[in-house]
């Protein structure tokens, strides 16, 4: 199947957009639609910084996956996942993902690859996140904004389908970013 196979569809217009709720991080709007049927719907969304992230999958010489252990205000617990973080002002994807890496694992890399843009609960988040595979790693600290220090899990990359059933490792961006460097990595038999 390709796209062209894909029926095409119009984009509903947008009559009315409405700020509803504003925090620091995320706008929560209204919008107003009209479907090319005329069927007409008021939708809430939040709406991000407009300014992307990244989450990056380091691999290491030793054919090792470089994780974080991070408490998750979210879910209230610590969770096992790849370095993430916003695309700072004026930043590329590629520079912020080597800035991340670099404040989270205290690694910078001079061979990473875009896997993937994905989109987060589109139905109701405008949020895009670039995924990238760093190799290619030398040591390089940078200061982060953490509360707390990070830890480092360093984890076999022969062993990255137990991965999948650790406990911690649940989240759901960076069980596809997994993917995405398995395939990449041609780690699938």
């Amino acid at each position: 199947m390709s796209e062209k196979d894909l029926p095409q569809l119009k984009l509903p217009r947008i009559h009315q957009r409405t700020v509803v709720a504003k925090s620091r991080m995320f706008e929560i709007e209204t919008i107003d639609l009209e479907f090319s049927n005329g069927a007409r719907r008021q939708y809430e969304r939040m709406r991000g910084s407009g300014r992307g992230a990244v989450m990056v999958v380091p691999v290491t010489e030793a054919r090792e996956f470089l994780l974080i252990r991070e408490y998750a205000a979210g879910t209230e617990q610590y969770e096992l996942g790849f370095p993430k973080g916003l695309i700072d002002p004026g930043e590329q994807a590629i520079e912020a993902a080597n800035r991340e890496l670099q404040e989270e694992v205290g690694f910078a890399a001079s061979d990473l690859t875009s896997l993937k843009q994905i989109t987060l609960a589109p139905g109701y988040f405008a949020a895009k996140m670039d995924i990238l595979l760093a190799q290619d790693l030398s040591p390089s600290v940078l200061e982060g904004d953490e509360p707390e220090p990070l830890v480092v899990v360093k984890w076999p990359i022969d062993d990255w389908l137990s991965l999948l059933d650790w406990p911690e490792f649940k989240e759901a961006r960076s069980v596809t970013a997994l993917m995405l460097a398995a395939r990449h990595l041609a780690l699938w038999s």
